[in-house]
């Protein structure tokens, strides 16, 4: 992965790599790249874009979900933003700024914008 181009500091990684499933030297299956899937997961966050619309090399869009819904009901991402408060981690960055997250979505039906109704020419126009 081209470090120009990641969303995830060395420094943040460092920190929170060690809080993930997954790694060497815990029980389980140890996972092919940790690292990949946060960037991935940092890349939907940032976009906005539905899971559907991830760029393929940043893996298959059903498998990051599944594994980004099984971390979630796991508790993993409550406890990597604990950590990176816990240090003050969590106070945007110029380079975190791009991260930020927003839920809310608003979109307005066509004729709310304000314009006039046009309606059919009937028989007493």
């Amino acid at each position: 992965m081209n470090a120009d181009r990641t969303l995830l500091t060395d420094n943040h990684w460092a920190l929170i790599a060690p809080l993930l499933p997954g790694r060497v030297g815990r029980r389980g299956v140890v996972a092919k790249d940790n690292r990949g899937f946060v960037e991935a997961v940092l890349w939907v966050g940032r976009t906005g874009l539905p899971w559907r619309d991830l760029p393929p090399h940043l893996g298959q869009w059903h498998r990051v979900f599944v594994r980004f819904s099984r971390w979630r009901t796991r508790g993993v991402w409550a406890q990597v933003l604990a950590a990176l408060q816990a240090v003050g981690q969590a106070v945007p960055s110029p380079r975190q700024r791009q991260v930020q997250l927003d839920s809310t979505t608003v979109r307005a039906h066509q004729h709310a914008a304000g314009a006039r109704k046009k309606r059919a020419a009937g028989p007493g126009a």
